[in-house]
């Protein structure tokens, strides 16, 4: 018996064909195995039962960093002959491959980099087909050592003998390399040796701009008070959170309460950062105020030798807040004042990248910023793309998403496009993914709100065009997350949305399929008193609630309140709970986006069940949550359970009102990143005999919308 064998998914620079090769010896069998530019295809030949093993084992065993999305069999003519063999490429055709997403280095690579005795003893880029950079060194397909920024390093000739060797775990892995012919690290200023110097300087409570795999990030000692500190103030980072990274799962158990769920996130391939409930043990200026932190293990060589020496470091973007991360190293001016030394090495980053972020919620994943570790491997569409597509998501946590087939490309986090670096590597990202995925997309979503930049970068290009509401594409990024068409009912809690009625979205219930919305209801507008003045400082939509209650609030708001200047109307749950935080002194002027909000899930006593009640007629009244708010005496803590508690009763109640429409609902929007008010909130919708869906391949944010504009435009135009 001979079969025609088809392997599509990320199979190519991940020791797919090696794998393929030893699994066909290994079962008797004869034929080829070679890669072209939709995969990885096959011949091979034997007995029944031994093809059916060998095409089991294909997805069942397939390599670390592989990831099958389909494998396709078909039997043809016998053709007799002995031995498997790997096969050349074949030329021509478009290419239609998948790049894998960077990943850690492996046990086999880290024990190689800890012995004495091994030629890559304490080498900073040991790399195999197993792990090691990927998608921040391609410069173009096919995955081949001169299309990526290991070109210009020559392979020696025991390295080469090992890229040529199928039965090596290096075959054909494009950035082998060893301190003979590989890339070389060097600290500046001095001349001594690289890691120990760095070391050395950030013990000594030194900044240290260090290159990684998608960028560069500055370090300081996580124990060392005055370092965090001085780095705020370089940074212009007041208050959001450091990241930390830790040498090991001990010491990170040290700094923080690390579950089972909590340890396969941060040593798996992918190596995000993981939100933790916080120990004592850290500077107070690394997370000042916060409850949680953010821990991640070594995902590099040069991380690993580094923190041997180190103990726990601040590991933060490179950058001056809100640019993106610098990643060339033509542009380490932009670190001057920041970073007091230098530690770099001289293999070029194509693609900057910035650390994914997950946190834990029902014992699973919940993925806040989708970047290294997972871009640019793609999400499945349960219903392909006929055209191909582009959605260009929202302005905040910006990403975008390139789409044809079953394939969706979610692209690394961009940013806030808010400044001409950002959009320039917005508009830069497009254009790498469309080249290295041939894509060119004759249709794209966009958001419907004017003034965003990811939205006249739409207008301009000479394509079909098609606006997508913004919380239709959460509620549509949801479902697509799910594999679900809907109807559903959509909560779509965030900060901000064009509405098409011309205020500002952000309360919504809508319900929703992949093709269109209708909008149910949403929580009661108020004003916004002073725009976009009244995100930044949430103390006046606290005084703009007070106000719609009838109590005395600070008069000069009230007037501009009530004069309609610069004071739009919103159902926004963001700007509630920044009421709410404001009401409890937890935060008036905020330094970064959403942190009155989650200081007050901070706050909140996790035991407490009682809540708040809110009045539902055909919209929900969020001033009633204020209201009770204000008249508790009750402790802080448990006023901001209670609110919570509160939001997720109303939420439910308003879902039971529209059962007849559907009984799932979906739950999307910036406002879900709050944990608590998730788990309250999917309690008491499956209490009530609800299915519920929530976000797990892509953010509940807006890092997840570019997402639902595809899902979106996959099923409206066909």
């Amino acid at each position: 018996m001979r079969v025609a064998v088809r392997v599509v998914g990320v199979v190519q620079g991940v020791g797919f064909r090696p794998f393929v090769h030893q699994l066909a010896v290994r079962l008797g069998l004869s034929g080829f195995v070679g890669n072209d530019v939709r995969g990885v295809f096959a011949e091979v030949e034997g007995t029944p039962s031994g093809i059916e093993r060998f095409v089991g084992a294909l997805e069942a065993e397939a390599p670390p960093l592989a990831v099958v999305d389909a494998v396709r069999v078909r039997e043809i003519p016998v053709a007799g002959g002995a031995g498997f063999r790997i096969v050349g490429s074949p030329e021509g055709g478009g290419p239609d491959t998948l790049i894998s997403a960077d990943s850690a280095t492996c046990d086999d690579c880290l024990r190689e980099l800890a012995d004495p005795a091994d030629r890559r003893f304490r080498y900073p880029f040991v790399n195999c087909t197993n792990c090691g950079p990927r998608f921040t060194i391609v410069r173009g397909v096919p995955y081949d050592r001169p299309l990526t920024t290991m070109a210009a390093f020559a392979m020696c000739a025991e390295c080469e003998q090992e890229y040529e060797d199928p039965a090596d775990r290096r075959f054909h892995a494009q950035p082998v390399c060893c301190p003979a012919c590989g890339p070389t690290l060097r600290f500046e200023p001095g001349d001594g040796e690289p890691i120990p110097a760095a070391a050395d300087a950030l013990r000594e409570g030194a900044i240290v701009a260090v290159k990684g795999l998608g960028g560069y990030h500055l370090a300081a000692g996580a124990r060392h008070e005055e370092a965090a500190r001085r780095l705020r103030r370089r940074k212009h980072r007041e208050d959001k959170p450091f990241a930390v990274m830790v040498a090991d799962l001990a010491q990170a158990r040290e700094l923080a309460e690390v579950d089972t769920a909590a340890e396969e996130a941060l040593t798996s391939r992918r190596r995000p950062i993981v939100l933790l409930p916080k120990k004592a043990g850290l500077a107070d200026a690394v997370a000042p105020g916060n409850r949680r932190i953010g821990l991640m293990l070594p995902y590099t060589p040069l991380h690993h030798l580094l923190l041997e020496r180190t103990g726990p470091i601040v590991l933060t973007s490179a950058n001056i807040s809100d640019e993106p991360i610098v990643y060339r190293d033509e542009d380490l001016g932009r670190l001057a004042g920041i970073a007091d030394a230098f530690l770099v090495h001289d293999r070029p980053i194509h693609v900057r990248t910035d650390d994914s972020v997950v946190r834990i919620v029902g014992k699973k994943p919940q993925l806040q910023r989708r970047s290294r570790g997972y871009a640019p491997e793609p999400v499945t569409l349960k219903h392909p793309a006929r055209k191909h597509l582009l959605g260009c998501g929202a302005e905040l946590k910006n990403t975008f998403c390139l789409a044809k087939g079953r394939h969706a490309f979610v692209s690394h986090h961009i940013g806030d496009l808010e400044n001409y670096e950002t959009l320039k590597a917005f508009t830069e990202g497009i254009e790498h993914f469309k080249h290295l995925f041939a894509v060119d997309p004759v249709l794209i979503a966009h958001d419907l709100h004017p003034e965003y930049l990811s939205t006249k970068y739409a207008l301009d290009q000479e394509v079909e065009l098609l606006g997508v509401q913004h919380h239709h594409a959460h509620i549509a990024a949801c479902l697509a997350d799910n594999g679900e068409d809907g109807p559903v009912l959509g909560v779509a809690f965030d900060g901000t949305g064009f509405g098409p009625d011309g205020t500002v979205w952000g309360g919504e219930f809508l319900l929703a399929d992949l093709t269109s919305y209708e909008r149910l209801t949403h929580l009661r507008p108020v004003a916004m008193p002073g725009g976009v003045m009244a995100i930044r400082q949430p103390w006046r939509m606290a005084a703009s609630y007070v106000d719609e209650l009838g109590r005395p609030a600070r008069e000069d708001i009230v007037k501009l309140k009530r004069s309609g200047l610069n004071s739009p109307l919103t159902s926004s749950a963001g700007r509630l709970f920044d009421a709410a935080a404001a009401l409890l002194g937890v935060r008036d002027t905020i330094t970064y986006e959403g942190q009155a909000a989650i200081e007050l899930e901070q706050l909140a006593d996790p035991a407490e069940r009682s809540a708040y009640r809110a009045r539902i007629d055909d919209v929900v009244h969020g001033e009633d949550l204020i209201a009770a708010l204000l008249d508790d005496a009750g402790p802080r803590e448990k006023r901001a359970a209670r609110f919570h508690n509160g939001v997720a009763d109303a939420i439910a109640a308003t879902c039971d009102r529209f059962r007849d429409h559907s009984t799932t609902v979906a739950l999307s929007g910036g406002v879900f990143q709050n944990v608590l008010l998730l788990d309250r909130t999917v309690e008491v919708l499956e209490e009530a005999g609800f299915t519920v869906l929530t976000h797990r391949r892509v953010p509940t944010n807006d890092g997840g919308i570019s997402f639902g504009q595809v899902a979106v435009a996959s099923r409206t135009t066909r």
